[in-house]
């Protein structure tokens, strides 16, 4: 069994939204040059495959699919944030093959756990609705992929500094799925507020914690301790997939965060060690924003150390008035679905 699988791909590099866009094919050609120059043993690199069809349809529409693939060799605008060139199309599908590929890899037991590094990312794109610099939503696919292969319970964890409205929107009134995201709070793109806890028979199973500006690794400590693991903890998951961005950099130029390679190395330690309670660790860490590029190859190289079971990071202590207070909004919001919450 390959400890830590690395599903990557030339393809990613000719996604290429334009020469001042922050989401370049220099994010993800950083962060391979550090792999190569500082190789981590227990590692094993693979090429991705594309997804089919029938695997984006289990979270896009018809009309969403039509209309991405006909901008295939085209360079065109989706929205004010996300274009793309004639190779993006090709790449969106490739990564999200390769979401599904790393947790047939998982499941299977070939791999112990894996780190999809491929772009554009695909946390803000919704079922009907591209955006956000994403296309396809990758971590929704590869949670629907799981599902299928009979994972009964599949928990999505997202430390994207920007909130994954587009995941949150695919699980909404699922219960099967359980979706936690920590973010900027309020910020791009306007979604993630502590009482969207989801609805129907998925309500409660949406877990948002807004956090303000400046948040440290130390706040972000905080909400893991005593919110997303006690309720990750009750929900025992039969997979972990993590929207791993790496924006909340403290020097990331599109938000306002203050997190460390430390910082980042406590949360894949986190949910590493969950996954290792809960699923047999299971673990699959997707890659998505992130714009400061020497942070951003330094926190994915920290990650992948993590994943290999060569480090292993803790968050330092305290916590800020404003975190505090941003956590209790969300206890409040979550305690009547679990019962951990209102200890």
């Amino acid at each position: 069994m390959t400890q830590t699988l690395l599903l990557t791909d030339a393809l990613f590099l000719r996604h290429d939204p334009g020469e001042e866009h922050p989401e370049s094919p220099a994010r993800l050609a950083h962060i391979l040059a550090l792999l190569e120059k500082e190789p981590i043993s227990g590692t094993e690199r693979k090429v991705a495959r594309p997804a089919t069809e029938e695997e984006l349809a289990t979270v896009h529409t018809p009309r969403l699919r039509a209309y991405l693939k006909g901008l295939r060799g085209r360079h065109e605008a989706v929205d004010p944030d996300t274009t793309t060139s004639p190779d993006s199309y090709d790449a969106a599908v490739l990564a999200a093959g390769a979401s599904v590929q790393a947790v047939d890899e998982v499941l299977a037991g070939r791999s112990r756990n894996a780190f999809v590094l491929a772009r554009p990312p695909g946390h803000h794109a919704e079922p009907d609705k591209a955006m956000g610099f994403c296309l396809f939503n990758n971590v929704a696919i590869a949670a629907e992929a799981a599902r299928r292969q009979g994972a009964e319970r599949v928990l999505i964890l997202d430390w994207d500094v920007h909130h994954g409205n587009g995941t949150q929107a695919a699980f909404w009134t699922r219960r099967d799925v359980l979706y936690q995201s920590v973010h900027q709070y309020p910020y791009y793109p306007q979604t993630g507020a502590p009482f969207e806890v989801g609805e129907g028979p998925g309500a409660g199973y949406t877990v948002n914690c807004g956090l303000p500006g400046g948040s440290t690794d130390a706040d972000y400590g905080a909400i893991y301790r005593d919110l997303f693991l006690p309720v990750a903890e009750a929900f025992r998951p039969d997979l972990v997939l993590v929207s791993a961005g790496f924006d909340a950099y403290h020097e990331d130029p599109l938000a306002d965060m203050k997190l460390t390679e430390r910082g980042f190395g406590a949360m894949c330690t986190a949910m590493r060690d969950l996954a290792e309670r809960t699923c047999g660790g299971r673990l699959v860490l997707l890659l998505e924003g992130g714009y400061a590029l020497e942070g951003l190859s330094r926190s994915v190289h920290t990650c992948v150390e993590v994943l290999a079971g060569k480090r292993k990071d803790s968050f330092p202590e305290g916590v800020s008035r404003e975190a505090a207070a941003a956590l209790q909004r969300s206890r409040e919001a979550l305690k009547q679905y679990w019962p951990v919450l209102g200890r």
